[in-house]
């Protein structure tokens, strides 16, 4: 009798240290798993190591200590492996005008997949596919910077969606939008089956999107637990410089939901991470 083969979380850091070359130590051994499928929210004060944990999940740094893998492979320096596990996370930045820079949005979205050599009607299946996921095909055809800037962050979301990510990491999502565009981007990501990791100050998207949320503070995790068990402790959160705005109340915010696109490509990769 075969046992049950154990799918490998998307992403799983074990005993993460590093240190700048200035000697400033800016993670002191940090322990997390991200399950597949699940959203995550990383909280923190401005210095507390996020970006840093961050630009270790797809080797930009390389750990001192402890290892990170993304769905089984580990980040090394073997440059094969890095090409897969680069685009096995898929980050966006908060500034989208960091990952836009061809003429089109259909050339932004499609430089990835070129890049890892498809070609002809792949290709372009995996431009439409993205676009139709984050609501922009109809400006596939314009400049990126005639587009607003929550439109721009859009597209940069396709340009990681196109590439078929395992992790979806996204650097202050709701940062800069109005209220519209913001609603608008998180009607969105609810609706992508990948897993997700979300680093924000932003308490009321964590509510609205993660399940889960993790505090990050002086390079160590200090607390993981359900995101309204972390948002009601208000102890936690100002020992950690967080803050709810004026008038919000997790405890009658509604729980996370997810929706489901409508793209037959993005319901088969949903069905078969199942």
């Amino acid at each position: 009798m075969i046992g049950h083969v154990q799918t490998p979380p998307s992403l799983d850091v074990r005993g993460v240290r590093y240190a700048y070359p200035d000697g400033h130590v800016a993670l002191h051994g940090v322990d997390l798993t991200v399950p597949r499928g699940e959203r995550v929210a990383l909280l923190g004060p401005n210095g507390a190591g996020k970006t840093t944990l961050v630009l270790h999940l797809n080797g930009i740094l390389t750990a001192t200590e402890g290892t990170v893998s993304v769905g089984g492979l580990t980040v090394g320096r073997d440059r094969d492996t890095l090409a897969e596990i680069r685009r096995r996370v898929g980050i966006v930045f908060q500034d989208p005008d960091d990952q836009l820079f061809l003429p089109t949005v259909a050339e932004d979205v499609a430089f990835g997949p070129a890049n890892l050599g498809l070609r002809g009607a792949e290709l372009a299946a995996r431009v439409d596919e993205a676009l139709a996921a984050v609501g922009m095909s109809e400006h596939r055809d314009r400049a990126p910077h005639h587009l607003s800037f929550g439109q721009r962050r859009r597209v940069a979301v396709a340009t990681v969606l196109a590439m078929h990510p395992e992790i979806l990491v996204l650097d202050e999502p709701s940062s800069n939008l109005d209220p519209a565009a913001r609603r608008e981007l998180a009607e969105i990501l609810r609706a992508l089956p990948v897993t997700l990791l979300m680093v924000t100050h932003d308490l009321p998207y964590a509510a609205e999107l993660c399940d889960r949320s993790v505090i990050l503070d002086a390079g160590r995790i200090v607390a993981d637990a359900p995101t309204p068990e972390i948002l009601t402790d208000d102890a936690l959160l100002a020992a950690h410089r967080l803050e709810l705005p004026y008038g919000f109340d997790p405890r009658t915010a509604p729980p996370p939901r997810l929706t489901h696109l409508t793209g037959a490509a993005f319901q088969g990769r949903a069905q078969s991470r199942t």
